[in-house]
């Protein structure tokens, strides 16, 4: 997994709009939190040996927004927290959706 965290951590200070790398490693943990999020989502029990698309932009999407909550707000980019909130998960939700594992019975 560190590869994959590695690799999305620019893509995640680059959404941050993040220029410095004092948050680096509170920025890994929270990218792990989010690929962990992202497998339980999909019912994955390996990480991706390529990540899809729609997987990836959800990741970031997640991780950024757990960054700029990390104080339990919003970090002032929206103004109603509850509702940013749900538009963040309902986002994640349908994009983790794309490459969902449906299980038929």
């Amino acid at each position: 997994m560190d590869k994959l965290v590695a690799a999305l951590l620019p893509k995640v200070k680059a959404n941050l709009i993040l220029d410095h790398d004092a948050d680096d490693e509170l920025l890994r943990g929270i990218i792990r939190a989010a690929v962990d999020y992202a497998k339980m989502y999909q019912k994955r029990k390996r990480v991706w040996s390529k990540i899809p698309p729609s997987t990836e932009q959800a990741i970031i999407m997640l991780a950024s927004h757990w960054f700029e909550s990390r104080d339990g707000g919003t970090g002032g980019f929206f103004s109603n927290t509850a509702s940013a909130a749900k538009n963040v998960t309902e986002t994640v939700h349908r994009l983790l959706g794309v490459n969902k594992e449906w299980w038929h019975i």
